[in-house]
């Protein structure tokens, strides 16, 4: 399986985001080079594609399929796109706020911690639908890690289309997201773009 081990600062300086947006609290002080010159139309829509790759911790093989998938999709290509990243189990765990970044939520559903409807689901990739339930399996609440996180879920701000249960240590995916409640910085119509040529 390949992995993207790209610093994450040096990554999000180069792609022009925050690090808040991979749930990276930390902060770059080097100051930025200036531009020699603008961008080309292919520069800004290949630097949306990996905006987006990056974000949500897929190579392009798999992005690939994320956009045929949401070609074949009523409605507009480019939100159906950001949907079905969404709709990823592991970016259900990371909005849950079961795991602080996208690539440790990736590492807790990888290693059988998350139950989907009661069975244990280790694919990250795996797409949740309407009405699942998401929660932590029972012999992995006894882990320190899941240890007191119930107190922490009670401060935890979620989507409007995902509901948490702090107390059980889960929660349930309410509806689709609209690509107004999806936050991240992402201008789709340059991927739908790149990939229509």
């Amino acid at each position: 399986m390949a992995i993207d081990r790209t610093p994450v600062l040096k990554r999000c300086r180069t792609l022009g985001m925050t690090p808040g947006f991979v749930g990276v609290s930390k902060e770059s002080f080097r100051q930025p080079r200036a531009l020699r010159r603008k961008k080309s139309e292919y520069g800004l829509q290949l630097t949306e594609k990996q905006k987006a790759k990056f974000i949500y911790g897929i190579l392009e093989r798999q992005f690939h399929g994320y956009y045929e998938m949401a070609k074949k999709m009523e409605g507009i290509t480019g939100a159906n796109l950001l949907i079905l990243l969404e709709r990823r189990l592991d970016n259900v765990v990371y909005r849950l706020g079961l795991a602080s970044t996208r690539r440790q939520a990736r590492q807790v559903v990888r290693h059988g911690h998350i139950a989907v409807n009661g069975k244990r689901v280790d694919i990250p990739s795996a797409l949740v639908s309407a009405g699942d339930v998401i929660t932590v399996m029972e012999s992995s609440r006894s882990k320190t890690y899941f240890k007191g996180m119930s107190e922490s879920l009670t401060k935890q701000a979620v989507p409007a289309w995902l509901v948490l249960d702090a107390a059980n240590v889960s929660g349930k995916v309410d509806r689709f997201p609209t690509r107004e409640e999806i936050d991240v910085p992402i201008e789709e119509h340059y991927i739908v773009e790149l990939y229509s040529k």
